[in-house]
C-alpha cells in the first residue's frame, strides 16, 4: 500500500465541505441520478467553457468552468450514497479529469495561436504536458509495485483550477490580456516543477528503503 502522504487542497476542502456534499449527494441518488451522469456532465460543462475561452470570451468561460467545480466532488457524495463500492466511477473520474485539462488548455493554445503567439501557445502546452505529468507522476507511484503516496507538490488539480479561474475571470473583467499571459506562464512552470517534486520525492522514498 502507498505511504502516508500530506493531503492535497482538493482533498481538504472536500473534507470541509464533507456534509452538504453529502446532502446534496443524497438528494441526486433520490431521483435516481448514477454517479457517472454526474462526471460526464461536469465534463460537457468544461466542453462548453473551453469553446467559450477558444473564442476569446474568457469571462464566460471562466464563470462555466467555476459553476463546474462542485460537480468534481459531487460525482462521489453521489456515489456514497447510493453505496456504490466498484473502483470504475474513479478510473471514470481521473480519465475524465485529464480529458478537461487537454480541453482547457487546448483551447488555451488556439485562443493563442490565432492570435499570433506563439510564445504564449508554447507556454498553453507546457502547462498541459505538466498537468499530466503531475497526475502521471502519482499514479505510476501508487501502483502496487511502487507504493508511494504521491500527494507533494505546489501545484495539485485544485491549485491549478484556482490559477484557471483568477487568469480567465480576471482577463474577463479587466478587459486586459495579461492576467491570462501570466496565469499560463505560472501554470506551466508550476506544473512542471511539481512533477518534478513528485518525482523527486518517489527518488528519495525508494533510495530511502533501499530499493
Amino acid at each position: 500500500m502507498p505511504e502516508d502522504a500530506p493531503q492535497t487542497l482538493t482533498d481538504r476542502l472536500r473534507s470541509l465541505l464533507l456534509r452538504p456534499l453529502n446532502r446534496c449527494g443524497g438528494a441526486l441518488a433520490g431521483l435516481g441520478i448514477h454517479p457517472d451522469w454526474v462526471t460526464v456532465f461536469g465534463l460537457a460543462l468544461v466542453a462548453v467553457a473551453a469553446l467559450s475561452l477558444a473564442r476569446g470570451e474568457l469571462l464566460a468561460g471562466g464563470l462555466i468552468l467555476l459553476i463546474s467545480l462542485p460537480l468534481d466532488a459531487l460525482d462521489g457524495a453521489v456515489a456514497r450514497a447510493i453505496g456504490r463500492t466498484g473502483a470504475f466511477g474513479m478510473v471514470l473520474d481521473s480519465t475524465l479529469d485529464r480529458y478537461a485539462d487537454g480541453l482547457i488548455f487546448g483551447a488555451l493554445g488556439y485562443y493563442f495561436a490565432v492570435r499570433g503567439r506563439p510564445d504564449m501557445l508554447a507556454l498553453a502546452l507546457a502547462a498541459l504536458v505538466g498537468s499530466y505529468l503531475v497526475s502521471y507522476v502519482r499514479a505510476r507511484a501508487d501502483d502496487a509495485k511502487v507504493g508511494v503516496g504521491t500527494t507533494v507538490g505546489l501545484f495539485t488539480r485544485m491549485e491549478r483550477v484556482v490559477v484557471i479561474l483568477l487568469m480567465t475571470i480576471g482577463s474577463g473583467l479587466l478587459e486586459s490580456k495579461l492576467p491570462l499571459e501570466i496565469g499560463t506562464l505560472i501554470l506551466a512552470l508550476g506544473t512542471n516543477f511539481t512533477a518534478m517534486q513528485r518525482l523527486w520525492h518517489v527518488y528519495s522514498t525508494l533510495k530511502s528503503r533501499g530499493e
